[in-house]
């Protein structure tokens, strides 16, 4: 299954909670900043997200350790996701924890697109070297490609833009391209990494002992 526009968020919820069990209010502040950086992110869209994860097990609720405040912590019924800081503890199950790894490994066309590829970025240090390296080269490849689209259409249309409107396309192309040498760098790094980590299983392999077969 494809990380999709929902599974951006629930890869984040899945990932924020792997790291440490949280209450409502820190997931939220924890999301903000993390989707914040690479789209608009609407608290509504979170609330529906927490809820179907609960159906489907993949998260569960916990009350605090003081058993909360009020009724609410008297009542078996988790109180309803509101904008108010909730004190009910939010952590990941056992099968969230599959699902979580499931998301990881992912790295097809969607976890390159603007609102995908930080999120697993973010996310990288629980991901495979190989899974890394896919998505840093497909997000390379879709970002070329966006070069070259820009080049062609501001060569076509320089004639008849504003200097305005042709110093904003100058600058969308030059912050594609910043990204580019950012991902170049990266993919180098990853791949001296492999390289490295290739050497010390083969060093590893040679030291090990012969078994010594003529006392067979």
């Amino acid at each position: 299954m494809a990380v999709g526009r929902g599974g951006v968020l629930e890869l984040a919820v899945l990932g924020s909670l792997n790291e440490t069990p949280l209450h409502g209010y820190e997931l939220r502040k924890r999301l903000n900043a993390l989707l914040g950086m690479f789209r608009a992110f609407s608290y509504g869209s979170l609330y529906p997200c927490l809820r179907q994860l609960l159906a489907d097990g993949l998260i569960a609720e916990e009350p605090p350790e003081d058993g909360g405040c009020g009724t609410a912590a008297k009542s078996d019924v988790a109180p309803p996701l509101t904008g108010r800081r909730s004190k009910i503890v939010y952590k990941l199950t056992a099968e969230g924890k599959e699902r979580l790894q499931e998301l990881l490994t992912q790295a097809g066309p969607s976890s390159w697109e603007d609102e995908s590829f930080g999120v697993h970025f973010a996310f990288f240090r629980l991901t495979e070297a190989e899974v890394r390296l896919r998505i840093l080269e497909g997000r390379r490849s879709r970002l070329e490609e966006r070069l070259d689209a820009v080049r062609t259409a501001l060569a076509r249309t320089r004639e008849r833009l504003d200097s305005y409107t042709l110093e904003l396309q100058r600058h969308g192309l030059e912050s594609v391209e910043r990204e580019v040498r950012w991902l170049n760098e990266l993919i180098d790094t990853e791949r001296e990494q492999a390289v490295r980590a290739r050497a010390e299983r083969a060093q590893a392999q040679s030291a090990e002992p012969v078994p010594d077969e003529t006392n067979e």
